[in-house]
């Protein structure tokens, strides 16, 4: 009863092991490698070998697939070899089996061996596991023990750490305080130092060899500079009051010598070059040259503490202060040095171009763009930041230049110089020099532009006169009217010229002496840089010489050439707007008198082509020639006061109603201000359209005025006829008989035929210009052309063919021809 224990005990064993590779929680869970090593072992026990003591009968019964081993060699020679090994396996080599007990033991013997071998190899497993096992007890007893001294050596170490973190957090703690101890024994001696500087400072200040040339001396200007600013910045402080105002005084005895080292450095300087000169005013170029290279050389010497005053202007007003003094101390004995020799000098110049006052304003004003640029290259010598005194100072002497030109100025007449006066100041001056150099000349600048100023003003003022009594109150002489005479004189001297140039050799050509205008080119130039002249020329005719322009558009030209670069856009619009108004006004009268001693085309002619010089030589001008006039129309203002004094209207002048009359009068007469624009451009074009149109309109009259007056009188013929008169036959008109009106057809071809010649001659005599002849030339031709196309249409309808014949009228193409020929 006692066995049963051990084997249920095997039984567990046997059901836990076999749980060791149970799903999904194995016991013993296997890697890879080991897996596959089992399933090699399965795949091996499930084929093993024949047992080598079986029988060779019981071979047979075994299956082919169990024979998967070569039996070959395994298979022993005889049934006696096989059982002579198992019984010598079993012991039993020397017993013989001869009865069924015997056999019976044999083969329990048999069987109790197979199960011996059976199960020997689990037995051999089972006791290596065992011995495993008490090792892994082993193990885990250390283990455990291990554990046990480890936890008593972290709850020693714990102890330890708590003990020492404690002892580090004091140190700690005491550090601390001692560098805060620290620091605030440095932070006092910091701010005490500040203080204490107060001893040292005044020790220096106080010293009779202090110089604020040492070396000493800038430092200790810097510390006393941050010991003001430390304490001002801490007004909290105990002693600040006290402190500061000691420091300030400190700074006052600093800022003293510096001031007094600087002044007498620059009044030395300024005593020592008067004395050079007995006279007091030196005037060489020598004397000046002196002035500047005693001063750049004395410069180094107070730059050093000018720089550190103009560092610390900007932060101390204390320091701008002393720098302003310094300022005015420079500027001062730079004005008393040179106010008196820039005065000689200007008066110099004057002396020596009394006569030119171009040559005066450009050597005057060149003197002082150099003193303008020498005196800021000087200041920069000694100051590092500019100032707006330095200009002031160059102003005043700039001034003492405007006081010597402007009287000369207000007395000059010629409009030449004027306007060379304003090229001068402007071009060269204002333009050149000024805009290269504009901040070291910005005091010259404001100088140059009062005196361009007075010279524009001057210079419209002469322009209005000279418009007035040179162009409006020009009385022309015999000679400017004398056209045509002076165009044929000067066209036979130019054809004398080229006779002449026909007998000089070959390598001459006529262009070396051909009739020139060099002051046409000039006015040319003045108001463009291009040519006005739209053709080519080889030769200037005599019409286009500016000799033999009329004296008013010469004039009025030149004037406008003047002053286009000269004067402001706005004023040279209004200038040029009268002198153009004045011009014209000049031409129509001479036209007129042309007109009355010579003949009407001459005058007619004459008009034309100066407006046509007019309207070209004022084309490159670029502005508006148009101007605005403002007028006050008082047309309502008297139809009021015509009504309020009418004598009706006075009982209504004590009415208290929107119907009284002084209401009414202030409501309806009140003045209006219209505006009007005049534009001298389309003046001088309106008037020469208007030349051209009463030109066009009288050759035409003078060449057909008979057609018109027949056509006008057949028209009148046939109106009456369609309004009810009486029928009519042309040809039975004592005015249009055939032969009347061959009379007619016979003196208007005769008319063109001799009159025309000499009419294009003088268009091209005064015109000079095909192109311009061409244009004026077909209108009228135009329109004698559609009178003889009337004409021949109105003979075809009233005529027969036998009267025609007697007419003769020329056909249109022989009235083409005569007008081609002739032109």
């Amino acid at each position: 009863m006692a066995e049963p224990a051990p084997e249920l005990g095997d039984r567990e064993i046997r059901d836990k092991l076999g749980l060791w590779d149970r799903r999904p929680r194995p016991m013993a869970p296997l890697t890879d490698r080991q897996t596959d090593s089992v399933l090699e072992l399965k795949a091996a026990a499930e084929n093993p070998p024949v047992p080598a003591e079986l029988p060779i009968e019981d071979l047979c019964s075994l299956t082919s697939q169990s024979l998967s081993v070569t039996l070959a060699a395994a298979i022993p020679e005889s049934t006696e070899d096989v059982l002579l090994k198992g019984f010598t396996a079993l012991g039993m080599e020397d017993e013989r089996i001869e009865t069924a007990q015997q056999f019976f033991s044999w083969f329990a013997q048999l069987q109790a061996q197979m199960d011996q071998d059976e199960g020997a190899k689990y037995r051999q497993m089972r006791e290596y596991l065992s011995g495993f096992q008490e090792q892994c007890d082993a193990i885990l007893n250390d283990v455990n023990s291990a554990l046990q001294h480890l936890e008593s050596l972290q709850k020693q170490y714990l102890f330890v750490s708590t003990k020492t973190g404690t002892l580090h957090e004091a140190c700690e703690q005491l550090l601390k305080e001692q560098s805060e101890l620290v620091d605030l024994a440095e932070n006092i001696q910091q701010k005490l130092s500040y203080f204490n500087e107060l001893e040292n400072i005044n020790t220096k200040l106080n010293s009779p060899t202090l110089s604020v040339n040492s070396e000493g001396f800038i430092p200790m200007l810097a510390k006393l500079d941050d010991c003001i600013t430390y304490i001002s910045s801490h007004p909290n402080f105990k002693d600040y009051p006290v402190y500061l105002v000691k420091f300030k005084q400190c700074l006052s005895k600093a800022m003293h010598l510096m001031k007094t080292y600087t002044v007498n450095t620059l009044q030395n300087l300024t005593s020592q070059l008067i004395k050079r000169d007995p006279s007091s005013v030196p005037n060489s170029d020598n004397a000046f040259t002196l002035f500047y290279v005693r001063f750049r050389a004395a410069a180094p010497k107070v730059r050093t503490l000018i720089e550190q005053i103009e560092q610390r202007a900007e932060k101390m007003p204390e320091y701008q202060q002393l720098l302003n003094e310094i300022h005015q101390c420079y500027l001062a004995q730079r004005e008393h040095l040179l106010g008196p020799s820039i005065t000689n000098t200007v008066t110099e110049l004057t002396s020596q171009n009394n006569r030119d006052h171009c040559a005066l304003v450009r050597s005057g004003c060149a003197f002082m763009v150099h003193v303008c640029q020498d005196e800021h290259q000087l200041y920069n010598e000694f100051f590092t930041k500019p100032t707006p005194k330095l200009d002031e100072l160059l102003e005043k002497l700039c001034v003492s230049l405007y006081d010597v030109f402007r009287p000369l100025i207000i007395h000059v007449i010629h409009l030449e110089t004027l306007s060379e006066l304003c090229g001068i100041l402007k071009n060269e001056m204002l333009e050149d020099h000024v805009q290269n150099n504009a901040e070291q000349l910005g005091a010259f600048a404001a100088g140059v532009q009062q005196m361009l100023e007075d010279v524009q003003e001057r210079l419209v003022y002469r322009t209005f006169i000279y418009i007035q009594t040179d162009i409006i109150g020009y009385k022309p002489a015999p000679g400017d009217l004398a056209y045509p005479d002076k165009l044929e004189m000067m066209e036979q001297i130019a054809q004398s010229l080229k006779d002449e140039q026909k007998k000089l050799p070959s390598d001459a050509s006529f262009s070396d002496v051909r009739l020139e205008d060099p002051e046409s080119c000039n006015l040319i130039k003045s108001g463009t840089a291009e040519s006005l002249n739209p053709r080519p020329q080889t030769m200037i005719s005599p019409a286009d010489l500016h000799g033999m322009w009329y004296p008013t558009v010469r004039r009025t030209l030149v004037c406008l050439s003047k002053l286009y670069r000269c004067i402001d856009r706005a004023v040279f619009q209004g200038l040029s707007q009268e002198a153009l108004s004045a011009c014209i006004h000049s031409l129509l009268g001479a036209a007129d008198s042309i007109s009355k001693n010579k003949t009407q085309v001459d005058g007619q002619l004459f008009l034309i082509k100066h407006l046509l010089i007019l309207r070209e030589q004022i084309a490159p001008f670029h502005t508006e020639f148009t101007i605005k006039e403002i007028s006050l129309d008082l047309k309502k203002t008297r139809d009021a006061a015509f009504k309020i004094l009418n004598p009706k209207t006075v009982p209504r002048f004590f009415r208290l109603n929107s119907n009284n009359a002084l209401i009414q009068f202030l409501l309806e007469g009140t003045p209006e201000i219209r505006e009007h624009y005049i534009d001298s451009k389309k003046d001088v074009d309106h008037h020469l359209k208007s030349a051209c149109e009463q030109f066009i309109q009288q050759q035409t009259k003078q060449f057909i005025e008979q057609l018109e007056e027949f056509m006008s009188k057949v028209a009148a013929l046939k109106a009456m006829a369609s309004q009810g008169g009486p029928k009519y036959n042309l040809s039975q008109q004592p005015w249009a008989q055939p032969a009347k009106v061959n009379d007619l057809v016979s003196s208007t071809y005769k008319t063109i035929k001799t009159k025309l010649p000499s009419v294009l001659r003088s268009m091209s005599l005064y015109l000079a210009n095909k192109d311009t002849e061409f244009i004026l030339f077909k209108p009228i031709r135009n329109n004698i052309q559609q009178v003889f196309q009337k004409l021949h249409a109105l003979l075809k309808e009233e005529f027969s063919n036998e009267d025609l014949q007697i007419i003769a009228c020329p056909s249109v193409e022989q009235v083409n021809l005569l007008l081609s020929m002739s032109k």
